[in-house]
């Protein structure tokens, strides 16, 4: 699939043309039945199709969309506004597909998902067909917007590496993240959808593991849900097409600004220090202060690691292999160093405040630090 001048996951636009977004929308859906046209019975219901339809939906799509990409095209402009447009933009056509599949749906499709085994193996119904254009297109859709927000806040992405091309899927599609996705969706959209809605992410945490078939299935699923309520027709499927596609662009806000906003963390850390190897580990010791491990606290010492040897060509062995950090061997490394310590007590307070206030094993560690670099 050919990835347009104007991708919908990289618009921004001051006006609606409603005939132009139709009419792109139009050729992206058609482009998506011959996708669907391709598949197997088999592999819509395994969810096998996931799985090819990344492939179609990424490759070609990111060899476009990079950083120069959008540094070209919005020169200037700040990420936050770029990002938020372009949400605004794809929940836009995520509607307009919604208006258009819906108008075809009908209870047949619903009860011909059920007969797929029994289908020819070159052979897929019409009726399902029409479902999967349209859980094709918002799957596609969604994933570059992920993709393109990321891009957007300069979150280094390799999708060649498996836990990065998960991390995309993840967020794209709330994974692991219901309870965010539920609450998100109670602030964003009319109380008449909410139950809907609420129902469309109830299984927004996978029990399984990484299997991409798996999620096929799951967002299979979840579409199912969509158009298996009578009485609402073509209103109630542009509104949800609508939302989850918000809520997913939101969702993909602020997981990889709050990523950017730690990177750029580690970045300033990194440049100021002028103790790079004491710096990481002091970090170490207060991020193992407390009982647990965040989110933040490790993408925060990731990227401090990385940032050391490219910057400072210090690479840690010993702190490598560490299994369990010892406060002696960090007051060891502070005493036998001389000068000003004022950026390793920086460092310290800036670590423990990544993920939020910090807490009273932290504030003892730090206080530490501070009394050892005086």
């Amino acid at each position: 699939m050919e990835v347009d001048d104007e991708p919908p996951a990289a618009s921004l636009v001051e006006e609606v043309d409603e005939s132009a977004d139709r009419e792109h929308v139009e050729r992206e859906r058609s482009e998506i039945r011959q996708f669907v046209k391709g598949l197997t019975p088999d592999e819509i219901k395994s969810g096998g199709w996931f799985t090819k339809l990344l492939s179609q939906a990424l490759s070609s799509y990111t060899d476009k969309v990079d950083w120069r990409y959008f540094q070209e095209k919005y020169r200037g402009v700040p990420a936050d506004a770029i990002v938020a447009q372009r949400i605004k933009m794809a929940s836009h056509y995520a509607a307009i597909e919604g208006g258009l599949s819906a108008s075809a749906y009908s209870a047949v499709v619903v009860a011909t998902i059920g007969s797929l085994g029994g289908a020819s193996p070159a052979t897929v119904p019409a009726a399902i067909v029409t479902l999967m254009v349209d859980v094709a297109y918002i799957t596609q859709l969604q994933l570059r917007l992920a993709y393109d927000i990321a891009v957007l806040y300069r979150v280094p992405l390799d999708l060649s590496d498996p836990d990065d091309l998960w991390k995309v899927i993840r967020v794209a599609f709330t994974i692991k993240s219901g309870e965010v996705a539920r609450e998100g969706v109670v602030k964003a959209v009319p109380v008449v959808v909410r139950p809907l809605i609420k129902r469309f992410y109830s299984k927004g945490v996978l029990a399984a593991g990484k299997g991409l078939p798996v999620v096929g299935k799951f967002l299979l699923q979840r579409n199912v849900i969509k158009i298996g309520i009578p009485l609402v027709g073509v209103p109630l499927a542009v509104l949800v097409n609508r939302y989850t596609t918000q809520i997913a662009g939101r969702h993909a806000r602020a997981v990889f600004r709050n990523e950017a906003r730690v990177i750029e963390i580690a970045e300033n850390l990194s440049q100021r220090t002028r103790h790079p190897q004491l710096m990481l580990w002091v970090a170490w010791l207060v991020i193992n202060a407390d009982s647990g491990i965040s989110d933040d606290e490790a993408h925060l010492f990731r990227h401090l690691v990385r940032l050391v040897k490219e910057r400072h060509q210090v690479v840690d062995d010993q702190l490598t292999h560490l299994v369990d950090i010892e406060p002696a061997e960090v007051w060891r490394r502070i005493e036998a160093e001389s000068g000003s310590l004022d950026d390793i007590v920086d460092a310290a307070n800036q670590v423990a405040e990544v993920d939020g206030d910090i807490n009273k094993p932290e504030r003892a560690i730090i206080s530490e630090v501070e009394a050892r670099c005086r």
